[in-house]
C-alpha cells in the first residue's frame, strides 16, 4: 500500500499551497473554493493516513514486493452478489434524494426512506430466503 499512500499524501501536500493561494488571491472571501480546496486537502490526508495504518497493520502486500508472484494473491477476495437487486434500488433512491434537493425538499424525505429501505435490504440479503447462511 505503499503506492497509494504516496498517492493520497501527495495529493493533500499538494493542495495545501492551492489552498493558501487561492485564498490569498481571492482576499479570502470566496468561500466555495477555499472550503472545496480545504475539503480535498482533508480528502487527502484522510485516505492517505488510513492507508498508511492499515499498511503497517497488514503489512506488506505481494503487489508491494519487488520478488511478488501473481498466485500469492489468488483466492477468494469477497463476497459479491451477482444477483442482487438492491444496488439498483439503492442507487434509484439516492437519485430520487438528490433530485429533491433540486426539485423540492420534500422529495428528499421519499429518496431517503426509499434508501433506508434499500440499504436494509442488501445488508440483510443474506440473511432470510433461499441464500441465507
Amino acid at each position: 500500500m505503499k503506492v497509494e499512500t504516496g498517492l493520497f499524501l501527495v495529493l493533500a501536500v499538494f493542495f495545501l499551497p492551492v489552498f493558501i493561494v487561492y485564498g490569498v488571491m481571492t482576499d479570502w472571501e470566496e468561500w466555495v473554493g477555499i472550503i472545496a480546496l480545504a475539503l480535498a486537502m482533508g480528502l487527502g490526508l484522510m485516505v492517505g493516513f488510513y492507508l498508511y495504518t492499515t499498511s503497517k497493520r497488514v503489512g506488506q502486500r505481494p503487489e508491494d514486493r519487488v520478488d511478488g508472484e501473481i498466485h500469492e494473491n489468488a483466492g477468494v477476495i469477497g463476497l459479491f452478489s451477482p444477483w442482487s437487486w438492491w444496488p439498483l434500488v439503492l442507487g434509484t433512491a439516492a437519485a430520487i434524494g438528490f433530485l429533491g434537493i433540486a426539485v423540492g425538499f420534500w422529495i428528499t424525505y421519499i429518496g431517503v426512506g426509499l434508501c433506508i429501505i434499500a440499504l436494509v435490504g442488501w445488508v440483510y440479503e443474506y440473511s432470510r430466503g433461499d441464500h441465507a447462511h
